[in-house]
């Protein structure tokens, strides 16, 4: 297989069911957002990454290659037998016991975090950043998604959050509070 296909040099892209759209469709850029978005866990995971934090964030890599598959798929289209491009209620509620999880060891919040402190940990609020982000052009589309894609991306800002902080507190480095 090919990296390059050319079928794209017009500007345009196919989803899922070989509809072809325009590369700027909102659709082709909610998932262009989940892509970017797993990226920078990449970068995240690359900076020296609690192993712990590790093996849940590269969790969350794969979980957004599967939103990205149902984005591409306003067919609905993907077989229901194909698992791992599909997220669940269950999914989001692994995300609920990883924040519970993570947010026992932090000190309480009492005021807003300033974004930084270990390349790890700066990193994971940046993509929160991002996945928030990802989260406004998801919940914009038309026909809306499935909403517990809604969801999980909302969860899971929550989870980079805490992510960070304890990617920080892990690592001794202080949090600066506004």
């Amino acid at each position: 297989m090919k990296i390059y296909t050319r079928t794209g040099d017009a500007g345009e892209t196919s989803l899922f069911d070989g509809t072809r759209v325009r590369k700027n469709d909102p659709r082709v850029d909610a998932y262009g957002e989940v892509d970017e978005l797993n990226a920078w866990l990449g970068l995240a995971r690359a900076s020296r990454l609690d192993p712990a934090i590790d093996s849940d964030v590269m969790q969350v890599q794969r979980d957004l290659f599967a939103l990205g598959a149902q984005l591409a798929d306003p067919a609905d289209r993907i077989a229901a037998r194909v698992m791992k491009a599909a997220l669940s209620d269950a999914d989001v509620d692994r995300l609920e016991r990883l924040i519970d999880r993570f947010d026992q060891e932090l000190p309480p919040l009492r005021r807003f975090i300033l974004a930084g402190g270990t390349p790890a940990g700066a990193t994971l609020h940046l993509a929160r950043a991002v996945c928030r982000r990802a989260e406004r052009r998801i919940v914009s589309l038309d026909p809306p998604v499935d909403p517990v894609l809604v969801r999980y991306v909302n969860r899971l800002s929550d989870l980079l959050f805490v992510m960070a902080r304890a990617a920080n507190h892990r690592a001794g480095a202080p949090e600066s509070q506004w």
